[in-house]
């Protein structure tokens, strides 16, 4: 698949870095993920380059997870093949899922954060009006040629989704981003700025396009991200917000840690910004799991990974100590909704857990943010 250009024609699909009419312009804005979804989007995990030799063990956490979500709202769930799809529906029928629909649409890999559609919103109530965002996906910077197929998946995906997609060169994928809903956005420098991704632009000119495409006015720039992170410093691995008000940060205490210096200078940038009207932006850490290391390779084991779904967080587990004091904190800082601890040792192998293996569509009919 060749690098995205400025401008460049996929069937009917007409490829512009922006278009005339921006999703601002026509009023829409990305909603915070606590707003009500109407359903939440994955993909069956299948590749065993992904998952060495631990496919089995990534498909049990998976199942845990869609069952979990299943229970709040409906999972659409993405499978290669009908022996995919027979498979799935086996292991999420032995987990317990309930509203569950499933899509036979191919994908290369399964991390669907990145390279599915997101979608902004405007208006509240029955007059709401949803908008599915194509952003190009290079996989992470040109890494995986092979995973550069799932580029389409918004496209592919339309149908079923139903909604109207806009489709754009620029190149972003969904765990760069962090949003709250009313508008502030946190990204990091070392992922959007990253020449990997879109290397024609200036800092100003990716924080226009963020501003035109998702609607965003206030954009918190983060810098570096967690070893073992081959997306180049998703902020979905650091910082969260927990409220339109409140973020989550993860911190490692250990002084030797490599993560030690660039997770102290994330935070130290947190408390360095406010909000609109010069308000104070409200800061809890996180900590870090210990390190996890496999064939030689750390991890990227975050508890930052939480997914927030229609009445529960779901939060990655490590066998670790940490692990408490991550569902605690949580618990107190969101106490709308269950808590639940997905044991995530095997899925973060392929380099991800539960955020990046999923991606919220708005409800039709949003709900006030808290």
């Amino acid at each position: 698949m060749p690098k995205p250009a400025a401008a460049r024609s996929a069937g009917t699909r007409t490829v512009r870095d922006l278009p005339r009419n921006t999703p601002r312009q026509r009023g829409f804005l990305w909603p915070a993920e606590w707003e009500r979804h109407e359903g939440t989007w994955l993909a069956w995990p299948h590749d065993p380059l992904t998952w060495p030799d631990c496919v089995g063990e990534a498909e049990a956490a998976f199942a845990q997870l869609a069952s979990a979500v299943s229970q709040g709202e409906t999972v659409h769930l993405l499978v290669k093949d009908a022996a995919t799809e027979a498979r799935a529906r086996g292991l999420l029928t032995s987990a317990g899922a309930r509203h569950l629909t499933l899509h036979r649409v191919p994908t290369a890999d399964s991390w669907f954060r990145d390279y599915g559609p997101i979608v902004v919103a405007k208006g509240r109530g029955a007059s709401r009006e949803r908008l599915a965002l194509d952003f190009t996906f290079n996989a992470w910077g040109d890494k995986y040629e092979t995973l550069k197929a799932d580029d389409d998946i918004p496209w592919r995906t339309r149908a079923v989704v139903g909604l109207e997609v806009l489709r754009t060169s620029f190149v972003l994928e969904g765990g760069s981003i962090e949003g709250n809903g009313l508008g502030t956005l946190l990204t990091t420098t070392q992922c959007l700025l990253n020449p990997n991704r879109n290397p024609h632009l200036t800092r100003e000119e990716v924080e226009l396009r963020l501003r035109e495409w998702l609607g965003v006015r206030h954009i918190l720039w983060l810098g570096e991200g967690i070893e073992g992170d081959d997306t180049d410093g998703h902020v979905d691995d650091l910082t969260r917000f927990v409220s339109a008000d409140t973020v989550v940060t993860v911190v490692e205490e250990d002084e030797q840690d490599p993560n030690h210096d660039p997770l102290r200078a994330n935070l130290e940038r947190l408390r360095a910004e406010t909000l609109k009207k010069d308000e104070p932006l409200k800061i809890h850490e996180l900590p870090m799991p210990s390190k996890i290391v496999r064939d030689g390779q750390r991890l990227p084991a975050s508890y930052a990974n939480f997914y927030i779904a229609n009445g529960v967080v779901l939060v990655p587990t490590f066998n670790d100590p940490n692990d408490r004091i991550a569902l605690n904190t949580l618990a107190e800082l969101i106490p709308d909704r269950r808590i639940v601890g997905i044991h995530a040792v095997d899925l973060v192998w392929g380099l991800g857990t539960l955020h990046c293996l999923t991606q919220q569509e708005p409800a039709t009919a949003g709900t006030t943010v808290r």
